[in-house]
């Protein structure tokens, strides 16, 4: 069946975020006076979110007694910068103009909030014709809800779909939800053979193939 419809994750696959995240990390260590952590330390942990951030960055764990402060901290210094050093990866820009011109549907399935996301995709002028994101539904990926979800906003098939990602989560939801997955090497996933993914692109621009 073709293809009319290109789904994406959003950290580490439509948008670099790591640079503002690791920012935003850096900046609360400061407020401590401790010292920074590397960035490439740092890029691997984004798309396990604010806490992983907060674990490694502090070296404790969620029993910390200001464990949740920091959390919220790390939260609100990001929402603040957002958009500081954020911004799609090359070629996805042009990626999304062939999309609308073939009168294809694209779209963000992510496990990230709907606050920061939609604020995310406000700041870099992205329009997505849908977003479903971590705490849209009550499962996020990798249970296949999310996805189907999309599909469903959309009225086209899983068969309808690609979706794009750079982490397994992505490529199980992907499986589980009956849609073809696409790998992508240029994010934060070290992409891996096992994943069991349909195909595998080092560049947006190779997606056009399916427009």
């Amino acid at each position: 069946m073709k293809v009319n419809t290109i789904l994406f994750d959003l950290d580490g696959t439509l948008i670099d975020t790591a640079p503002d995240l690791a920012y935003a990390l850096n900046t609360l260590l400061e407020e401590y006076g401790l010292s920074e952590k590397l960035y490439e330390k740092i890029k691997p942990l984004v798309a396990l979110g604010g806490k992983a951030l907060i674990k490694f960055g502090f070296e404790c764990d969620e029993n910390h007694p200001d464990f949740a402060h920091r959390h919220q901290r790390i939260l609100s210094i990001y929402t603040d910068n957002i958009d500081k050093y954020s911004k799609t990866f090359n070629g996805i820009d042009e990626l999304i103009k062939v999309i609308k011109n073939r009168k294809m549907f694209w779209g963000v399935v992510t496990n990230k909030p709907e606050n920061l996301t939609h604020l995310l995709l406000k700041k870099l002028k992205l329009n997505p014709d849908v977003v479903v994101c971590g705490d849209t539904l009550k499962q996020n990926k990798p249970h296949p809800a999310p996805l189907l979800y999309a599909c469903a906003q959309l009225a086209i098939t899983p068969q309808q779909c690609l979706f794009v990602g750079d982490d397994k989560n992505d490529i199980v939801a992907g499986k589980n939800a009956n849609i073809r997955t696409v790998a992508v090497t240029y994010g934060y996933g070290k992409v891996k053979k096992d994943w069991g993914y349909d195909y595998i692109i080092d560049k947006p621009k190779e997606l056009e193939k399916w427009t």
